[in-house]
């Protein structure tokens, strides 16, 4: 049975990959510091569920604090580390750059020190399509030149540099997964699909950024977690970025008027956010080379799964 080291387990694609990895025999080891970013409950949920599972276990540690990281990391036996702990929010980073540097550069700095020291030679870490910026060149290729509009995509570049680094002086296998707008059931509260969804449950206004004429290249969690998965499988060697994206870019307009056609939820315009890029669009064919089965899900089939489970947890109370 391999072993796995995940951090920011309680998150977004922290949980759902667990989740996975846990129903194809792996150990998990999992930490988290339940950062209060958005909701505490929705995390407390996810690790609740995953606890019920005999080879998952967690420890609550920040990954800034390098003496409990490390205490807890030497006395596992790990196969491989999956870095996913991040400080997430494009916006929240002009408001409080400070935290993105300690969270996502020294906190970063510590995991895959750590994994240095302990010989682990198998290092994937969650990228951000915000590495981008603006670039129109779509669809993104991994070897574009980039260029970040904010504070977290520059985060997410160095951490894509020190990974480089490490790969090419210590011998380590670094894959950096550039994820684009992952959605799919135990979301992100914070993020566009669950805001529509509370605003609608709760009668509320949704706030429309950018008149809804931006795009999103969104990609559903099920896909994302296959893709890591084979990934972890295939056993990537040197260092690899990967663009982790549905190459199908969809109006977030578009995605408000479906909605809308079922659902009573009013609707407030409002301008674009200057911390957001306008549109994104992934190119996944360096993905797909590597996974042979690679598909993406039917967006809208996705996107009611989300609802439905959205309606069946209560999300909105979360």
């Amino acid at each position: 049975m391999k072993s796995v080291f995940i951090t920011g387990v309680a998150g977004f694609i922290g949980y759902n990959l667990s989740e996975f990895l846990l129903k194809k025999n792996y150990k998990v080891y999992g930490i988290d510091n339940f950062d209060n970013y958005y909701s505490i409950k929705i995390k407390k949920k996810r690790i609740n569920r995953l606890k019920k599972q005999k080879n998952f276990f967690f420890k609550k540690i920040d990954i800034i604090n390098k003496k409990n990281l490390y205490n807890y990391f030497s006395k596992k036996k790990i196969d491989l580390v999956i870095h996913l702990a991040t400080q997430a929010g494009v916006r929240y980073s002009l408001l409080n750059p400070q935290k993105y540097i300690d969270v996502n550069i020294f906190g970063f700095l510590n995991v895959i020190e750590i994994t240095k020291k302990k010989k682990i030679k198998n290092f994937f870490y969650a990228s951000s399509s915000s590495v981008y910026g603006d670039s129109k060149k779509f669809p993104l290729k991994e070897n574009e030149s980039l260029k970040p509009k904010n504070i977290y995509g520059l985060s997410k570049k160095l951490n894509e540099e020190i990974a480089n680094i490490y790969s090419k002086q210590f011998k380590m296998n670094c894959t950096g997964l550039r994820f684009f707008t992952i959605y799919g059931e135990w979301g992100r509260p914070d993020m566009f699909m669950l805001k529509l969804f509370k605003a609608y449950k709760d009668k509320q206004i949704f706030y429309l950024n950018n008149f809804g004429n931006h795009k999103r290249d969104f990609t559903y969690i099920g896909d994302a977690v296959y893709a890591v998965y084979t990934l972890i499988k295939n056993q990537m060697r040197n260092n690899n970025i990967l663009n982790i994206c549905s190459n199908k870019p969809i109006k977030i307009h578009d995605i408000v008027k479906y909605f809308r056609k079922k659902n009573d939820v009013k609707v407030k315009l409002t301008t674009m956010h200057k911390a957001d890029v306008k549109d994104t669009h992934g190119d996944n064919q360096k993905l797909k080379k590597l996974i042979k089965k690679f598909k993406i899900s039917d967006f809208l089939i996705s996107f009611d799964k989300t609802f439905e489970w959205y309606i069946k947890y209560n999300i909105n109370k979360f």
